[in-house]
């Protein structure tokens, strides 16, 4: 089934990218590859939230980050 995904998530990344590049002016050359960049970027993120779903998302990296923070402003020196 993961594989199924796979060929799904890849197919409408394809078409992601012809339908955007059919609608870029010829001459933008450096706009095209932020497409390509940003649809590859996404295209990665969710071949691996297929094959490994237990990845910590982005709160989970702030929690971590500023939790520290929290319990000190909760709890100052005395």
């Amino acid at each position: 089934m993961k594989w199924a995904s796979l060929i799904g998530i890849t197919a409408v990344a394809i078409l992601i990218v012809l339908f955007e590049w059919s609608r870029i002016n010829k001459n933008l050359k450096k706009e095209k590859w932020i497409v390509v960049i940003i649809t590859m970027s996404g295209w990665i993120l969710a071949i691996l939230l297929v094959f490994f779903s237990d990845i910590p998302g982005p709160a989970d990296l702030i929690n971590m980050i500023f939790k520290p923070l929290g319990k000190f402003l909760l709890n100052p020196i005395d």
